[in-house]
C-alpha cells in the first residue's frame, strides 16, 4: 500500500488528492458544484451534488495515477466547515439543502442570544464568538423551519452533520455517523475544555442530543469504506476542518507558528500549545479570491489611496459584524482598474494583520514567521505585502496543497503509513521566503486607511428577524 488519499471537500469545489510517501501529490483531481442564493445573504450546497461531485474526483485521481484502491493505506477527509447537513438515517436523504458556513439567515437568533446574555456562556465553553457562521444556529433553523424535522430528530430518526459527518455516512453505507473534534469545536454546541456536547448550549438552540455524531480524534481508524467508487475495504482514518488540516499540513506543531489561508476566505490559525486561549478582541473579513490579480495589481505602484473591504457576507474575525458588506472608498478621479486590483489584493494582507494583532493581544505569543497557502500563496506581491505590514517573514512551502496534506498526515499516522510528526516535519520544504522592506510610517498610514475603509463598511444592513423564512415542507 503505497499511497494515502485526501478527500479535500472545499465550498466551491470538491477535490481528491493522491499522496506518496515522500509527502508528493501524485495525482489530483477537482470538480466544482453549484451555488444556490435562495434570496440575499442565504448560500446552499445540494447535499448530493456534494457526495456526487466528491466521489466522481476519487475515480478520476485513481484513474490518472493508475492506482488501485488496494494500493491505499488510508483515506483522509478535510473539508468545509460549519456547513451544516441534516439527513434521514434510515433513507440517507437529505432533509433540506447544506446551510453553507457564509450563511446569514441566523443572524437574527444570534443577536436574541446575545440579548438574553448568553454569549459569556457560549464563549467561556466554545471559545467561539455567538455568529450565524457556526453550525448550531444552522441546526436550529432547520428544525424549526422543516415540517416535521423537530419531531423526527428527537425521535433519533434525523442525523446532524458538518460536511465531514456526511462524507463518512456515504462512504461507510451509512454504518458511521461521526465527527472529529476540530469540525465539533466550529458549531457552537461542543465544550472545547471537556471534550464534548454540552447539554447547556444544546438547551439554549433548542438541538436534541439524539441528532448528534459521536466526536472522535482527528488521526484514528473510524472505519472502511464500503461504498462506490471503492470497491475495496479502504480504512477512513483522519478527519480535520480545512483549516486545522492546513495548520499541521504546514507542520505549525510548535506554540507560536501560525499560517494563513489565502482561499474563498483568508483564515489565520496559531498555535498556542496545550491552552485554549480565550480572545478580548473578538469583534477579517471573507473574501472572494480574483484570477489574475496579481499582474493588473502590479500595474500601479501603489493602491492609490484606495481601500477595498470584501465583507460580502459579513465580517468575521477579529470584528464580527454580519451586517456589514463589501465597501470601496477612497476613490478619487485618479483610481484606475490596478489601483482596485491592488486594494482588492491588500485587503487579504490587512484582514490576516487585524487578526494575527488580535491572536498576539490574546494568547501574549509573539508571532515570528507566517506559513502560507491556498491558491491566492502563489502571489508573490501579496505574500510580500502580508510581511511587509507584519514586519515578520512570510513563508510558502513547495506544496501549496497544505489543506489535504495535513488530512493525508492524520490519516496516515493512525495506520503507520509514516511513524511519527518528526518525520512529517522532514518533509516540509521551502518555496520561497518573504521578509519585510516597508518603512513603520508607511505601514502605520495604509493600516489607519484601512481602519478608515472598515469602519465605513460595518452595520450596512439592518439585523433580520430569527424567523426569515416560513416552514419548508
Amino acid at each position: 500500500m503505497d499511497y494515502v488519499l485526501a478527500l479535500d471537500q472545499g465550498t466551491t469545489t470538491s477535490r481528491s488528492i493522491l499522496f506518496d510517501q515522500r509527502g508528493q501529490v501524485q495525482a489530483v483531481a477537482q470538480k466544482a458544484y453549484e451555488q444556490i442564493y435562495p434570496q440575499p445573504g442565504w448560500i446552499e450546497h445540494d447535499p448530493a451534488e456534494i457526495w456526487s461531485s466528491q466521489a466522481s474526483t476519487v475515480s478520476e485521481a485513481l484513474g490518472r495515477a493508475g492506482v488501485e484502491p488496494e494500493a491505499l493505506a488510508a483515506i483522509g477527509i478535510t473539508n468545509q466547515r460549519e456547513t451544516t447537513i441534516v439527513w434521514d438515517r434510515a433513507t440517507g436523504q437529505p432533509v433540506h439543502n447544506a446551510i453553507v458556513w457564509q450563511d446569514r439567515r441566523t443572524s437574527g437568533i444570534c443577536d436574541a442570544l446575545e440579548d438574553d446574555g448568553h454569549a459569556d456562556l457560549i464563549q467561556r465553553k466554545t471559545g467561539l464568538i455567538v455568529d450565524a457562521y457556526f453550525s448550531g444556529t444552522k441546526l436550529k433553523w432547520i428544525l424549526d423551519h422543516v415540517e416535521g424535522a423537530r419531531e423526527r430528530a428527537e425521535a433519533g430518526e434525523l442525523a446532524f452533520g458538518t460536511v465531514d459527518s456526511w462524507l463518512v455516512w456515504r462512504l461507510t453505507g451509512g454504518e458511521r455517523h461521526i465527527t472529529d473534534a476540530t469540525n465539533a469545536s466550529r458549531t457552537m454546541m461542543y465544550d472545547i475544555h471537556v471534550g464534548a456536547w454540552d447539554d447547556e448550549l444544546l438547551d439554549l438552540l433548542d438541538v436534541p442530543r439524539a441528532v448528534l455524531p459521536e466526536v472522535r480524534a482527528s488521526s484514528e481508524v473510524y472505519g472502511h469504506t464500503r461504498a462506490a467508487p471503492f470497491d475495496h475495504p479502504v480504512p477512513i482514518a483522519g478527519i480535520a476542518g480545512d483549516q486545522q488540516a492546513a495548520l499541521f499540513g504546514q507542520m505549525c506543531t510548535s506554540p507560536g507558528l501560525g499560517k494563513n489561508t489565502y482561499g474563498t476566505g483568508a483564515f489565520m490559525l496559531q498555535n498556542t500549545g496545550a491552552e485554549a486561549v480565550p480572545s478580548d478582541h473578538d469583534e477579517l473579513g471573507l473574501i472572494d479570491e480574483a484570477a489574475e490579480v496579481e499582474r493588473l495589481a502590479r500595474s500601479v505602484d501603489d493602491n492609490g489611496g484606495a481601500y477595498f473591504v470584501p465583507a460580502f457576507t459579513g465580517l468575521g474575525a477579529p470584528h464580527w459584524d454580519p451586517y456589514a458588506r463589501g465597501t470601496i472608498a477612497g476613490l478619487t478621479r485618479g483610481t484606475g482598474k490596478g489601483h482596485l486590483a491592488r486594494a482588492a489584493l491588500e485587503s487579504m494582507a490587512y484582514q490576516v494583520a487585524d487578526v494575527i494583532d488580535a491572536m498576539e493581544a490574546d494568547s501574549g505569543i509573539e508571532t515570528t514567521e507566517l506559513r502560507a497557502d491556498g491558491g491566492a500563496a502563489a502571489n508573490d506581491l501579496l505574500l510580500q505585502f502580508q510581511s511587509d505590514i507584519l514586519e515578520i517573514p512570510v513563508v510558502r512551502p513547495q506544496i501549496l496543497e497544505t489543506t489535504a496534506l495535513g488530512a493525508a498526515y492524520l490519516a496516515g499516522l493512525a495506520v503507520g503509513f509514516w511513524e511519527s510528526q518528526e518525520e512529517l516535519r522532514d518533509q516540509w520544504a521551502l518555496d520561497r521566503l518573504f521578509t519585510p522592506s516597508m518603512e513603520a510610517d508607511r505601514i502605520a498610514e495604509l493600516r489607519a486607511g484601512w481602519s478608515q475603509a472598515l469602519e465605513r463598511a460595518r452595520a450596512w444592513e439592518s439585523p433580520a428577524p430569527s424567523d426569515a423564512a416560513p416552514a419548508v415542507a
